[in-house]
């Protein structure tokens, strides 16, 4: 795998100091309820190193990555929250699986050989993360089971022609694994019978210090990109593909995210901070494993990789967190105390034909890899 040289960076060690574990929040039972007919639980992966990732079938949503710091204490490094009663009643994002289309469609429209498709509007005109309802918001019928590389649970849904406006009876599934090596890897799989746009991806929420532990903007972030798509006011792409070398989006040196993130840069405030679609510098159509993104928190000394076969990375900076929402530690998530870092082709790519094809053909099967690694410095 390709990896950006980085001059402060030396090998990450993982787990330095034997793991001092955590009273867990919640339980199995916690999160187990019915939703639309459908029997939602808790799966856990722990691996020999003591790292530990809960998620549940409900969203496919990741709630917690526990993971040690330079001393060996371990830390909740994604935001979620306790039961399942709490991600039914906030219905949000946090930690979900995305799809069929991760990110914006432009007027919440796009055309496939001459039929034009409506989507759910629910985002001034334009279609975000599928609108109000997708697959965030869907049981995913579940299986346990142990790979080469780990234990791992594997997740599939159908999703009827005409579902969220998206053509197409449409089988996805998705496999998050904990590997040895500290990774949590993500495969995603989908067929369908019409074409039908696709742009699958997790909505994490990553804070190094711990989950409530206070802002992200000390984290210092490497994006092994040149490039963005450039954007409308509204952050719907134009089509155009514009250099960000040298700018205060540029992050192929690393730099804290709270250096350049009240930038008086255009698309820095049209942004409101960090949200923006980086081009990876990669073979656009290899569908190669290559490495994306870094983030390393000072004080912990933790260290997180992260590694796609996609050909972009949708970094956001919590910019509209507000405190409304309370994490499963009893604390807000107030502004800028989460990042994401979504692995994906580029937002409304349906609409415009020189991006990377996200069209999935009768017939094709659609296969993507996202690992977040996870080790200290």
């Amino acid at each position: 795998m390709k990896r950006l040289a980085m001059v402060f960076l030396v090998a990450g060690i993982a787990c330095q100091q034997p793991v001092k574990k955590e009273e867990a929040l919640y339980t199995k039972t916690d999160f187990e309820t019915t939703v639309d007919g459908k029997q939602t639980t808790l799966f856990s992966l722990e691996n020999a190193s003591g790292v530990k990732v809960t998620l549940t079938n409900y969203g496919g949503k990741i709630v917690s990555i526990m993971v040690p710091d330079r001393e060996g204490k371990l830390a909740d490094v994604n935001l979620g929250f306790k039961s399942i009663q709490e991600y039914l009643d906030l219905h949000n994002e946090y930690g979900a699986i995305i799809g069929p289309y991760a990110n914006r469609i432009g007027n919440a429209t796009f055309e496939i050989d001459g039929e034009v498709y409506q989507l759910p509007a629910n985002d001034n005109g334009n279609c975000l993360h599928n609108g109000p309802v997708g697959f965030k918001n869907r049981v995913f019928d579940a299986e346990e089971t142990m790979t080469a590389d780990g234990p791992a649970v594997v997740l599939s849904i159908h999703s009827p022609d005409g579902e969220f406006g998206f053509p197409g009876n449409k089988d996805v599934k998705v496999t998050y694994t904990l590997t040895d090596q500290n990774e949590l890897k993500i495969d995603y799989e989908a067929t369908t019978d019409k074409a039908c746009p696709f742009n699958l991806t997790n909505h994490a929420y990553f804070n190094l210090k711990g989950e409530g532990n206070g802002d992200i903007l000390s984290h210092v972030m490497v994006i092994d990109a040149d490039s963005t798509t450039v954007i409308d006011d509204e952050l719907i792409p134009t089509g155009e593909i514009a250099s960000i070398k040298g700018t205060d989006l540029d992050f192929t040196s690393p730099y804290a995210i709270g250096d350049r993130i009240n930038s008086d840069y255009a698309p820095m405030i049209i942004g409101k901070g960090y949200d923006h679609n980086y081009i990876l510098n990669k073979d656009q159509h290899s569908n190669e494993l290559t490495f994306a993104s870094s983030v390393y928190e000072p004080e912990s000394g933790r260290f997180m990789e992260v590694f796609t076969t996609e050909p972009a990375i949708q970094f956001y900076s919590g910019n509209f967190q507000d405190g409304t929402i309370t994490g499963k530690y009893g604390k807000k998530f107030d502004y800028r105390t989460g990042i994401c870092l979504e692995t994906q082709h580029y937002p409304d790519s349906p609409n415009h034909p020189n991006f990377p094809n996200t069209i999935l053909q009768p017939g094709d099967t659609l296969r993507s890899t996202t690992i977040y690694k996870f080790s200290v410095k």
